[in-house]
């Protein structure tokens, strides 16, 4: 089974995270929080910036993280070689220990200007729903892939631990971005495990201070444990604004605006 999804990586990943999209859709159609009205055009842009973004790794690169990971694991570089030890504890370390390194990733994107430059295009959007999770520049992609190469090879991850870890970052980037109604009881329980989308909306409102918080992907653990979290935000979730005001403008949502906004001069510091 694990010799099939390594060899079939690719496919397995976009199999589940296409199902996982297509559910969503359809549950905040049906569920929303906000039930804001999004736009065709916006939802194509959104997948559009994400399809480039794809386009250009495989051009740029010529490994995906599980393919990385394979060089490592022949070369039996990195800590984890070190260690005999169950396949579970293993995968269960990999998935903490990667979440831990995505977490500080999204932390340095907002501390650092250069990468609030690149990193901001995610933050423009005016909109929260599910579209969003796909919304990077791809120079956030690349970024992101070197990082986790470096990641991968100074602790030796296993390539099936690293395909579980890809498929579950992309899920939860698009479950954390959904505009679905979770029931208040279960919303509290499932919060203090994993990212939910009310906790993850906060990182999206026009307040700096909201902005500048909630950086976890998966595991709400990080957000706790760093004291980065908001619990809620100040505008409540059905009124609060989404986006940067500075780029709210249709002029500013264009695809082309998009690719070409981490060139543009740095307004990071007029967030409210």
């Amino acid at each position: 089974m694990n010799e099939f999804a390594i060899t079939h990586a690719g496919p397995v990943r976009f199999a589940i995270v296409g199902l996982v999209f297509g559910v969503l859709l359809l549950a905040q159609m049906m569920r929303p929080r906000r039930g804001e009205h999004s736009s065709l055009a916006r939802r194509l842009r959104n997948v559009g910036l994400t399809l480039i973004a794809a386009l250009i790794v495989y051009l740029v690169l010529p490994l995906t993280a599980v393919g990385f990971a394979l060089l490592v694991e022949q070369r039996q570089i990195g800590f984890f070689h070190h260690f005999d030890w169950p396949f579970g504890l293993e995968l269960a370390i990999s998935v903490i220990v990667l979440d831990l390194a995505i977490y500080w990733q999204h932390r340095w994107m907002h501390v650092l200007p250069w990468l609030w430059r690149i990193h901001r295009v995610h933050h423009t959007d005016t909109q929260f729903e599910v579209t969003l999770g796909l919304r990077f520049h791809p120079a956030e992609i690349l970024l992101s892939l070197f990082y986790k190469f470096a990641v991968i090879a100074a602790l030796g991850v296993a390539p099936i631990s690293v395909l579980c870890y890809e498929i579950l970052l992309a899920v939860f980037a698009l479950f954390s971005h959904a505009d679905l109604h979770i029931p208040t009881t279960w919303e509290r329980r499932l919060r203090w495990f994993v990212i939910t989308p009310d906790w993850h909306r906060v990182h999206h409102s026009v307040h700096r201070v909201e902005t500048d918080s909630n950086y976890g992907n998966l595991l709400s653990l990080w957000d706790r444990l760093f004291r980065s979290m908001v619990a809620q935000p100040r505008d409540g979730h059905r009124s609060m604004s989404i986006g940067l005001d500075e780029f709210r403008e249709e002029r500013s949502q264009r695809l082309a605006a998009l690719l070409v906004l981490p060139i543009l001069p740095d307004r990071h510091s007029s967030r409210r």
